[in-house]
C-alpha cells in the first residue's frame, strides 16, 4: 500500500510539472508572438476544434493536458475541451496500438472525428457560459513583456536574481535531472514519453532562466506557480490516491458480466474515473473477444486517462460538465453500435 501511495504522489508531481510547463509555454508563446498565437486559435472555431482534437488524439495524456492548459487561459472553448477529451484514450491508446493496431487507428480517427462534430454543438448550447468557471483571466500582453529573451539583461538578472527566479529555475532543473535519473522508478526505458518530459523540463528551465523579471513575476510566478500549481498537485494527488485505495479493495474486472448492455453501462460509469488503469479491463476483454466493439467505443469516449485531472484544480464545475457530456455521447454512440450488432 505504501508503494502504491508513493507512486500516486510521484505521478501527481510529474503531471503537475508537465501542466505547469504547458501553461508557461502558452504564456510565453502568446507574449513572444505579441498575442498572435492566442488570436489564431480564437479567430477560427474550425482551427480551434481541429487543434484540440488533434492534441487529444495523440496517445497518452500529454496532448489532453495541453488542451486543459489552453482552456484554463480561456484560449479554447468548452466545446474544444470536450472534443479533445472525446478524442483522447489516455495511456490505453498505447496498449491498443500494441494489441490491435489497425482497429486502434480506426478507433482513434473515429474518436477525433466525433470530437470535432460534438465540439461546436457544445459551444452552441453552452453559449456565453462556455468560459464560466473559477478560472484565471485571459492572457495579457504588457509592454514590458515584449522581449522574452533580453540578451543584454541576462547577466544582470542573474547577478542579483529574484527569489522566484531561483526557486523556479531550481524546480525545473531538478525535475529534468529527476527524469534523467529515472523518475524514482517511474521510467524504465528511454521511450518517447520520457524524452518528451525531459524536453518539457528543459524548455521550462530555459524560460524561467531567461525571461525578463516582469514577465517572470507577473505571469509565471504569481499567476502559474502561486495560483495554479498547489491546486493542480493537491487535486491530482487526491484523486490518484483515492483510485489506488479503491483498487486495493475492489476488483473492477469482476464487476463485468456477460450481459452486453450491462457491460456497456459499466464501461461508461468506469470511464468517469479520471485515471488510466481501470479502463484497461475493457481493452483486454475486447482483445480476448469477451466484449463487443461497442463497449470499447463507449469506454474510449467517456474515459480520458489522466487528461482531466488538472481541470479538477481549475474548475470542478467544468470537470462535471465535460464528464456529463462525454458520458451522454458515449452511451448514445455505444448503444447505437450495440443495437446494430457491433
Amino acid at each position: 500500500m505504501v508503494h502504491e501511495l508513493g507512486g500516486a504522489i510521484l505521478q501527481a508531481g510529474m503531471i503537475t510539472v508537465f501542466v505547469t510547463v504547458m501553461m508557461i509555454a502558452v504564456e510565453y508563446l502568446n507574449v513572444l508572438t505579441h498575442g498572435t498565437f492566442e488570436s489564431a486559435l480564437r479567430g477560427s472555431p474550425i482551427v480551434q476544434y481541429g487543434a484540440a482534437v488533434t492534441l487529444g488524439a495523440i496517445p497518452g495524456c500529454l496532448g489532453a493536458f495541453t488542451v486543459v492548459a489552453l482552456y484554463s487561459h480561456r484560449v479554447v472553448s468548452l466545446g474544444a475541451l470536450v472534443g479533445a477529451m472525446i478524442a483522447t484514450s489516455g495511456d490505453e491508446a498505447f496498449v491498443m496500438l500494441a494489441l490491435f493496431p489497425r482497429t486502434a487507428l480506426v478507433l482513434t480517427v473515429g474518436l477525433a472525428a466525433l470530437g470535432f462534430l460534438v465540439a461546436p454543438l457544445v459551444d452552441r448550447v453552452a453559449g456565453d457560459v462556455r468560459f464560466a468557471s473559477d478560472s484565471c483571466v485571459r492572457l495579457t500582453v504588457h509592454r514590458e513583456d515584449c522581449r522574452c529573451f533580453p540578451r543584454e539583461a541576462l547577466i544582470r538578472q542573474w547577478r542579483s536574481p529574484t527569489r522566484s527566479r531561483v526557486l523556479m529555475s531550481l524546480g525545473m532543473g531538478g525535475y529534468s535531472v529527476w527524469v534523467v535519473l529515472g523518475g524514482s522508478g517511474l521510467f524504465e526505458a528511454w521511450d518517447w514519453v520520457r524524452l518528451t518530459l525531459l524536453l518539457v523540463g528543459g524548455f521550462g528551465t530555459f524560460v524561467v532562466a531567461t525571461v525578463p523579471d516582469h514577465f517572470l513575476e507577473e505571469h509565471l510566478w504569481r499567476h502559474v506557480a502561486v495560483r495554479h500549481v498547489p491546486r493542480i498537485f493537491a487535486w491530482t494527488a487526491a484523486v490518484l490516491i483515492a483510485v489506488a485505495l479503491l483498487e486495493q479493495f475492489t476488483d473492477l474486472g469482476a464487476l463485468v458480466r456477460d450481459n452486453h448492455w450491462a457491460m456497456l453501462m459499466i464501461a461508461a460509469l468506469v470511464g468517469i474515473i479520471p485515471e488510466s488503469g481501470p479502463h484497461l479491463v475493457f481493452v483486454t476483454m475486447f482483445f480476448e473477444g469477451a466484449i463487443p466493439a461497442s463497449v470499447l467505443v463507449t469506454s474510449s469516449i467517456v474515459q480520458d486517462g489522466h487528461g482531466m485531472l488538472p481541470l479538477l484544480a481549475h474548475s470542478r464545475r467544468d470537470f462535471v460538465r465535460v464528464k456529463l457530456v462525454n458520458l451522454a455521447v458515449g452511451l448514445v454512440v455505444g448503444a447505437a453500435l450495440l443495437a446494430l450488432g457491433h
